[in-house]
């Protein structure tokens, strides 16, 4: 998720590197190309307050439905729901710290959160089943997880080189030098964005699959039901907001090269 204090860092860079895009005298397109630039800073920003508006409505829903109590606890709905699709080779474990929940499919883990594991409360069942649903979508070779896994090593190197490759090729073309080492460095950034909408279907699916179980095993009855959805949805909305936030700042990255590129051509 991008903070507002890094945002704003970059923004302070390119608006006080005296740029004539940026003060409206660069030409008959420098003026163009500075208001969308600026559209594109608003939508950097605005993507960045949703994504609050959604830590936050993610952590009210989890402190409201951790006080409901539920049949099981979380290591046990996920043993259960494991048990039930045939996986009895998939281990459920407790790893520390809050909503440091995931599945690890190179060692075959259900890793839950300590209050997740131990408590028996409807976030807990939601938030064990969810992830659940991630190994029976490895187990099923569900085709999404498989792109996503297959993206991991090229955004492993997108995530650490892809800005500092930019900001080296914007400032080679600021020099006069051509444009190959900024959109390398553009492009290497977009992994992270493809790997973040990749994910969308990925989590949805696997809060599909949560609810469906929660459902046919008789452990929710309707009232509960609907409050793991709801758990489940504010969940997935943290990566709705990421994948916006993530495309946003493409799209800012994008603007701030052609305006160079058109800045040099003046």
């Amino acid at each position: 998720m991008i903070d507002f204090t890094q945002i704003l860092a970059q923004a302070s860079y390119y608006y006080s590197s005296g740029n004539d895009f940026y003060s409206g005298t660069g030409g008959a397109m420098g003026g163009m190309y500075s208001g969308v630039t600026i559209i594109g800073l608003g939508l950097v920003l605005l993507a960045a307050m949703l994504g609050g508006i959604v830590q936050m409505g993610l952590k009210n829903a989890f402190n409201r439905y951790s006080q409901e109590p539920a049949p099981l606890t979380g290591a046990e709905a996920a043993r259960r729901m494991l048990r039930q699709n045939g996986l009895d080779d998939v281990q459920v474990i407790s790893t520390p710290g809050r909503l440091t929940d995931h599945y690890n499919p190179m060692d075959r883990t259900v890793n839950l959160s300590e209050s997740v594991y131990n408590e028996a409360s409807v976030a807990a069942m939601a938030v064990a089943a969810h992830e659940c649903g991630h190994a029976v979508q490895h187990a099923r070779a569900y085709p999404w997880l498989g792109l996503r896994s297959s993206l991991v090593p090229m955004v492993n190197i997108g995530s650490r080189l892809g800005q500092i490759v930019l900001m080296v090729g914007l400032g080679l073309l600021a020099m006069g030098s051509g444009t190959t080492v900024a959109w390398v460095g553009l492009a290497l950034y977009a992994t992270t964005t493809l790997f973040a909408l990749v994910t969308l279907p990925v989590e949805f699916d696997a809060s599909r699959r949560a609810l469906a179980w929660l459902e046919q095993s008789g452990l929710a009855d309707r009232a509960m039901h609907g409050q793991a959805g709801t758990a489940l949805r504010w969940a997935a909305m943290t990566y709705v907001a990421a994948a916006l936030s993530s495309l946003a700042m493409l799209l800012y990255y994008a603007l701030i090269l052609l305006s160079r590129m058109n800045n040099n051509r003046d």
